[in-house]
C-alpha cells in the first residue's frame, strides 16, 4: 500500500497573522477562506482583485500593492502563494520553509509544505478532502460527502447533546414512499434523538436509524386512535424538554388534514423550539401516481380537499371542479349519494387509489353513480384517497369510453358536449 506523508489536521487561524501572495482569482477565493476562518490577513500582490481591493477598503484585510519581500514573512503563522508565477511562488515556499512556515504552493502541489483541502460545511459539521493533489477530484468527493449529508445518507446526528434543549421538528414524510420524502425531513430524521411516527409515511426509514433512537409509534386508524392527541402534544414537549432533537414523522404533509398545526402551537406554548417542514400530500400526490390530475387544462381549474360527506354540500357539484376524499372509504357511499343530492351527475368518473406509490397499489375507476358497489365488490380500504370529477378520464387506468370523442387533452378547450 502507498503510504502518503499527509498528516491530516486543522489549523485554529482566528487572530493570527497569516499572509496570501497573490492578487487574482485563486488568492481571492483563499483569503475568503481564511477570513472566515477569523484570521488576520495581508495580501501582497501589485494588483489585485476588485474584491480583494474591496475587502481592503472595508477593512477586512490588508493589501500591499508590491511586490513580495522575505520580510512578509516575519510573524506570519501560515502562508498561501498564488501568484500564477512558478519562479515567484517556489521564492515565497523557500523562505517559509527557511523559517518553519506552513506554506502552501500553489504552483507547484508536489513541492508544498501543505496543500489546502476542498472544504464544505453541512450544519455544524466541516468537511475537509485532499485527493492526492488533484483539486478537481477532491471538489467532486466534497460535493459528493456533502450531499450525503445533507440528504440523510450519512449520519448528520450528535451523539454529545447541546447544552440548550431540544427541539421539534413536524416532518411530512410523503404518501409513503421513502423517495418522497424532502431532502430537509430526511436530514432531519438521521439527526433525531426521538422520532414519534405515524402509522402512514415512509416505514422503511425507520429502519435505518441508529439503534439507540428512540421510535415512538402514535399511528392512528379510522375510529382508533389509541394514542390521543393531547397525549402525542405531550409526548414532544416531554422529549425536547429532555434535550433530545424530536422528529414527528407523519404522512403526506403536517400542515394537510394532519393536525400539525395543533402540534406547533402547543410546542411554542410550552416554550419548545418546532420547525414545520412541509411533505408531498398524499391528497395531490397520490392521485397522480395512477395519472389522475387534480387540474387538466379544459376539464378542471380547481379543487377541494375533504375528508367526509358532511363538508360536501359546501363543495361545487360540477364534474369541472374535482373533489379529492381523504379517510372517505367508510363513508363512500353517503358521500357519492350527498355530491347526486347536490347536482353532480351519476356519470360522472370517480377514481380510488390504494397504497399509492406502494408496491401494492390499486387503482379502481368508475362513476359517481357505481363507485360503491364496485369498491365494496373489490374490497377498497384505507390508506385510499378517492378522486371525483372529469380529470379521472386522464388516467390510463380509466376505461376506454370514458375517453369520448368530444374529449381531447391535445386540443382540450374544444366544447365538450354531455349526454343528459
Amino acid at each position: 500500500m502507498a503510504i502518503q506523508d499527509i498528516y491530516p489536521t486543522a489549523l485554529r487561524l482566528l487572530g493570527r497573522p497569516v499572509l496570501v501572495v497573490g492578487g487574482g482569482p485563486v488568492a481571492e477565493r483563499r483569503a475568503k477562506g481564511l477570513l472566515d476562518a477569523g484570521a488576520k490577513v495581508t495580501v501582497v500582490a501589485p494588483i489585485a482583485t476588485e474584491t480583494l481591493q474591496g475587502f481592503d477598503a472595508s477593512g477586512l484585510l490588508s493589501w500591499e500593492a508590491r511586490e513580495y519581500r522575505t520580510s512578509d514573512l516575519d510573524g506570519v503563522w501560515f502562508v498561501q502563494t498564488a501568484t500564477g508565477t512558478s519562479a515567484v511562488d517556489t521564492q515565497v515556499a523557500a523562505d517559509a520553509e527557511a523559517q518553519r512556515i506552513w506554506c502552501v504552493n500553489a504552483s507547484d502541489h508536489e513541492a508544498s509544505a501543505a496543500w489546502t483541502p476542498a472544504v464544505a460545511v453541512v450544519d455544524d459539521v466541516k468537511i475537509a478532502i485532499n485527493a492526492g493533489g488533484d483539486p478537481r477530484r477532491a471538489m467532486a468527493l466534497r460535493n459528493a460527502v456533502a450531499t450525503a449529508l445533507e440528504t440523510g445518507d450519512l449520519p448528520l446526528r450528535r451523539h454529545r447533546k447541546p447544552g440548550a434543549g431540544g427541539s421539534v421538528a413536524l416532518v411530512g414524510g410523503g404518501p409513503g414512499d421513502s423517495g418522497l420524502i424532502t431532502v430537509r425531513g430526511r436530514r432531519l430524521l438521521g439527526q433525531a434523538d426521538v422520532v414519534v411516527a405515524d402509522r402512514l409515511g415512509p416505514r422503511e426509514l425507520l429502519k435505518e436509524l441508529a439503534p439507540d433512537v428512540r421510535v415512538i409509534e402514535v399511528g392512528k386508524t379510522p375510529g382508533h386512535h389509541p394514542v390521543p392527541q393531547l397525549e402525542i402534544n405531550r409526548i414532544l414537549v416531554d422529549e425536547a424538554l429532555k434535550g433530545n432533537r424530536v422528529v414527528r414523522l407523519k404522512g403526506g404533509d403536517p400542515y394537510v388534514l394532519g393536525r400539525g398545526g395543533e402540534e406547533a402551537e402547543f410546542c411554542r406554548q410550552n416554550g419548545v423550539e418546532v420547525e414545520v417542514v412541509s411533505g408531498v400530500t398524499s391528497a395531490i400526490s397520490v392521485p397522480a401516481a395512477a395519472g389522475i390530475p387534480v387540474t387538466h387544462r379544459g376539464l378542471a381549474k380547481g379543487f377541494s380537499v375533504v375528508t367526509g360527506h358532511e363538508e360536501l354540500s359546501e363543495v361545487p357539484a360540477r364534474p369541472d371542479h374535482t373533489v379529492v376524499l381523504l379517510m372517505g372509504v367508510a363513508q363512500l357511499r353517503d358521500s357519492a349519494a350527498a355530491l347526486a343530492g347536490s347536482g353532480l351527475p351519476l356519470d360522472t368518473p370517480v377514481g380510488i387509489v390504494e397504497n399509492g406509490y406502494l408496491p401494492d397499489q390499486r387503482v379502481t375507476i368508475g362513476t359517481l353513480g357505481s363507485i360503491a358497489d364496485q369498491a365494496e365488490a373489490v374490497g377498497v380500504a384505507n390508506p385510499a384517497v378517492i378522486v371525483i370529477g372529469d380529470v379521472v378520464r386522464v388516467s390510463p387506468f380509466a376505461p376506454q369510453h370514458f375517453k369520448t370523442a368530444d374529449y381531447s387533452t391535445i386540443t382540450p378547450n374544444r366544447p365538450r358536449v354531455r349526454s343528459n
